[in-house]
């Protein structure tokens, strides 16, 4: 992991950075807000930017989003420190560290809010013969494309693949090709010069370059634009690049793996992707299936999840009841284990008694499946086909936005108004529901505070 920390906090900020480096984090400093972002520039990366409270935090969001660098910020200052705590997070900072530094946050805030929570969890055999292929081809340099629906793991069995080769000890480079605007996406993987194009106010380093001599991981693919797929091809081709607005060819020496969620010979079908570049991308493919085939993975997920989330939260560990095993793998979690774990997070937070029973595994729109509606035999497909009615009868009548806000009020009451909890289990970021939150208010809604519980009207 990549950690570059921006300020001193009187020196502070060295303790934690021990702590960093003892859980194997890679640390980089910069005094200022301005040092910080030329090292992001200059291809250094970071995973995290942990940055003293002091420094003008909102600038250095701002300068983020304005040149596209995606890392997630978090604040750290004094420990009663609490109105520049509040300033941080509305000035997009995701999350608080109050100084001096706990070893056991530190380790969390690095797992949870850098998600290095990486393992690669299984048990059902479908899943072990993809891992097995996995491990079998990692060695080489080979392109690999990893396909499935979303959520279930693509990206985790990419870094699995990287951990095995022999660049484990290079850079793992991630680009979220459906994320980042077209128009933006080639100066993303090539980089630009300064004033090649509106906006490119210093020279930035690409992901290409910036992955050099480990691993670059395109996530979903399938929405790059075709005219920039030609690029790619060239670059995969001859491990070459040109930056935007560049005089001069840039060599890269990279591992390229690909994912993506849908059928690309069907999208070479229509035209929307290269022939050339698929056959150059899928020279291994490895399929992972949904998380519905992989029941033996629903129990695994869940106990792994639960673990996590108990320690995150400092609550005590407790088992899934059998009660609950059944209902979990009765679900036909069409978000696959992105969904799973936003159901354990939520589990863990609202149950009370000695385990985590069925009244704890809400569904999707906030609700509780009735158990009285599946059956208690032992047909699995009877059981999925049951769990989908029951949420689709609950969901009859009401609007999407009914569905959403009900799902995050409850969510947040149930966090005691904590909003980087409350967007944890959503599945969301924080500033997302703030907007939400702000909406609500203004159409007159009790929105809880901090440390409150939801009044119901």
């Amino acid at each position: 992991m990549r950690l570059l920390i921006a300020g001193t906090l009187n020196g502070q900020l060295s303790a934690a950075t021990k702590m960093a480096m003892d859980r194997g984090a890679k640390v980089v400093h910069a005094e200022s807000i301005d040092q910080a972002m030329r090292c992001l520039r200059s291809g250094q990366g970071a995973d995290l930017l942990m940055i003293d409270v002091s420094l003008d935090i909102a600038t250095l969001i701002t300068s983020l989003e304005r040149e596209h660098i995606h890392v997630p910020v978090v604040a750290c200052g004094v420990e009663n420190d609490a109105r520049a705590a509040v300033s941080a997070i509305q000035a997009g900072a995701k999350e608080y560290i109050p100084l001096p530094p706990n070893a056991d946050i530190i380790a969390a805030v690095l797992e949870a809010v850098a998600n290095e929570t990486h393992a690669l969890v299984y048990r059902d055999d479908i899943t072990a013969r993809v891992v097995q292929l996995a491990g079998q081809v990692a060695a080489s340099d080979a392109s690999i494309l990893i396909t499935g629906e979303s959520g279930t793991g693509k990206e985790i069995l990419a870094r699995y693949v990287h951990r095995k080769s022999s660049r484990s000890d290079k850079p793992f480079i991630c680009v979220n090709c459906a994320a980042i605007p077209e128009n933006l996406l080639e100066s993303e993987l090539f980089g630009h010069e300064k004033g090649s194009f509106t906006g490119a106010l210093a020279r930035r380093i690409g992901k290409f370059e910036e992955a050099n001599g480990g691993t670059l991981l395109l996530d979903e693919i399938s929405e790059m634009d075709v005219r920039l797929q030609a690029k790619l091809l060239r670059a995969i081709q001859e491990r070459i690049i040109d930056r935007v607005g560049g005089t001069r060819p840039v060599p890269v020496d990279i591992r390229i793996i690909a994912t993506s969620n849908r059928d690309l010979f069907e999208a070479v079908r229509e035209g929307i992707f290269r022939e050339d570049l698929l056959y150059r991308l899928n020279v291994v493919n490895l399929k992972i299936p949904p998380l519905r085939d992989r029941p033996a993975d629903i129990q695994a997920l869940a106990e792994h999840f639960s673990k996590i989330y108990a320690v995150s939260n400092g609550m005590p560990e407790k088992p899934i009841s059998q009660g609950a095993r059944r209902e979990l793998v009765a679900n036909r979690w069409p978000g696959n284990v992105r969904e799973l774990e936003n159901t354990i997070h939520r589990a863990v937070l609202l149950t009370t008694g000695e385990e985590i029973g069925v009244d704890a595994i809400l569904m999707p729109d906030g609700s509780r499946i009735d158990p009285s509606a599946i059956p208690s035999g032992n047909d699995p497909a009877a059981h999925a086909a049951a769990t989908a009615e029951a949420i689709a009868r609950s969901l009859v009548g009401r609007t999407v936005a009914q569905v959403e806000q009900d799902l995050i009020l409850e969510t947040l009451t149930h966090c005691l108004g904590n909003r980087t909890h409350a967007a944890n289990i959503l599945g969301i970021s924080i500033r997302t529901l703030r907007n939400k939150l702000k909406l609500y208010t203004d159409d007159g809604v009790t929105v809880p505070g901090p440390g409150e519980s939801r009044t119901a009207a």
